[in-house]
């Protein structure tokens, strides 16, 4: 009940389609980000709608009531871009081997190949 119908059934007839993959997984993870994705997997459907109005609000720049195809597109590009910051952060300790905030090629080789070198 508190989850999103499949993409065909949400789809009017004769918007643009666009390739998507199976699953709403995607969708939530390109508007949440994939942390706050998570999280909503475990909420009750009063409790999902409750948090969504709240970014809605967040999304809402104008505050007129309304998202318009700017307004979305600008969170989506600030979550996205949000999570490529804190991925980089998370992984930048396992390449920086030597904890000098650099990363030479060497570390890189043996954080990524290490294994099978």
């Amino acid at each position: 009940l508190g989850k999103p119908m499949a993409r065909q059934e949400r789809a009017r007839p004769g918007a643009a389609q666009h390739e998507d993959r199976p699953g709403f997984q995607y969708d939530h993870e390109a508007f949440l980000g994939k942390e706050e994705a998570r999280s909503f997997d475990q909420l009750s459907p009063e409790e999902s709608r409750e948090r969504l109005g709240k970014i809605v609000d967040r999304i809402d720049d104008d505050k007129d009531g309304y998202i318009t195809t700017e307004e979305l597109k600008t969170w989506i590009k600030r979550v996205q871009k949000r999570y490529i910051y804190e991925n980089v952060a998370k992984v930048w300790k396992d390449y920086d081997l030597n904890k000098d905030d650099k990363i030479a090629w060497e570390e890189y080789k043996q954080a990524t190949y290490g294994y099978y070198l």
